[in-house]
């Protein structure tokens, strides 16, 4: 295995949620350990994102992919009815509106373009939920790459919707069989698969976890939600900033990309974790798929499986990222249960008419535990994407 090694302090002078240190580390989480087969792809990533993040060409055509195909910008919604009920200002930031139905076509789109300015022919993905796996099979469809998505059997079985959009899209779907056959396990097929294909083949991660870049590069594709919510933001409060911004946190590029917009104010920011996976919470740090961050372990070091009622967020670890955040205290992570959760889902449903995907359910869920100590005050939610996925599901838990 091979570390990238340097400075210990991580982050930009400018502050919280820049560019990690030359090592690929915010403070001292992060970095690139993988195996050294992949130490030249992660390399070649590195230098491919930095130019091209830094050519206009190539950041004008993504703005105009994620505005004529993905239809950004996502509006705010403001929950009147729920806001009532709850006794603060909800507001929602509305990532399910995107196409695909969730953010991940931020990122994706972002991944894909940059892999074809690469040369790379094929992307290669893992996915819990499937929404991931829908977005990159999009933009293999639109950018006329291959595509093969690995996804746990539990999750398969869970998420058969999705699994059809994916084939329908022209994706491969692979069950990954082995350990505890969810994403953790997704992951782990996808980085083999791509051991062997790296020459052809991008491997399109999903969240701002695994090796340096990808932590940096999947929030800087997803800081769009939290740039567009800033200034939305801005016009909804007369030039203030809510007063709590919430997401929900797997490996968490929904709420780093949300963030990333508010780091520099004084907003507080929350990530709201499944209680049978909270990586934060145990506040263990580890290694697993090629970063150093909090990650459920024993105490001899063997990685535990997580439990969450929604497959996006069973993961045992957490962007390296969010550690630092931890760390720093400019982030704090919550824990909430499945049945919290479940309460959640039909709250914002029968108070707004919108059906959440269950792992925004989860930040709402804190939300609603939380109103007295929350009372009277402004509360941006990131709304990361809808619930169609979710709804079988729900029939067998709710009738």
């Amino acid at each position: 295995m091979t570390a990238a090694s340097g400075d210990e302090t991580g982050g930009s002078a400018a502050g919280y949620m820049g560019e990690p240190g030359a090592d690929g580390r915010f403070g001292e989480f992060g970095g690139m350990f993988v195996p050294e087969t992949l130490v030249p792809a992660c390399q070649e990533l590195d230098r491919a994102f930095r130019s091209a993040w830094g050519d206009p060409a190539f950041r004008g055509e993504l703005d105009r992919l994620l505005h004529s195909y993905a239809g950004r910008p996502s509006p705010i919604t403001e929950c009147e009815n729920l806001s009532q009920e709850l006794g603060l200002r909800l507001l929602l930031k509305r990532e399910d509106l995107n196409h695909t139905g969730s953010h991940k076509i931020n990122n994706v789109l972002g991944q894909a373009l940059l892999a074809q300015r690469m040369g790379k022919t094929s992307l290669v993905a893992e996915t819990g939920a499937g929404q991931h796996g829908v977005a990159t099979a999009t933009a293999a469809a639109l950018f006329g790459m291959d595509c093969v998505v690995y996804m746990g059997t539990v999750d398969i079985a869970r998420q058969e919707l999705n699994v059809f959009r994916m084939r329908l899209l022209g994706a491969e779907v692979r069950a990954a069989e082995s350990g505890s056959r969810t994403l953790k396990d997704a992951v782990n097929e996808a980085m083999r698969h791509w051991v062997a294909v790296a020459d052809t083949t991008h491997y399109c991660l999903g969240s701002v976890m695994g090796p340096h870049p990808y932590p940096w590069m999947v929030r800087e594709f997803q800081r769009i939600i939290g740039a567009e919510a800033r200034r939305q933001c801005a016009e909804i409060l007369d030039g203030s900033v809510p007063d709590v911004v919430v997401a929900a946190v797997g490996g968490g590029s929904n709420a780093a990309g949300i963030f990333a917009g508010f780091a520099d104010t004084s907003a507080r920011l929350v990530g709201v974790e499944p209680a049978g996976g909270a990586a934060v919470g145990r506040a263990v740090p580890g290694i697993v798929h090629g970063s150093r961050s909090y990650l459920m372990q024993d105490e001899w070091g063997q990685v535990l499986e997580a439990q969450s009622i929604s497959a996006g967020l069973d993961y045992p670890g957490v962007g390296p990222e969010h550690s630092h955040l931890a760390v720093t205290g400019r982030a704090v992570y919550e824990q909430v249960t499945d049945a919290e959760v479940i309460e959640a889902f039909s709250l914002l449903s029968r108070t707004e008419g919108i059906i959440p995907a269950l792992e925004c359910a989860h930040a709402l869920a804190w939300v609603s535990r939380s109103r007295a100590e929350l009372a009277g005050l402004t509360v941006l939610l990131n709304l990361s994407g809808r619930g169609d996925k979710d709804v079988d599901q729900m029939m067998g838990i709710l009738g």
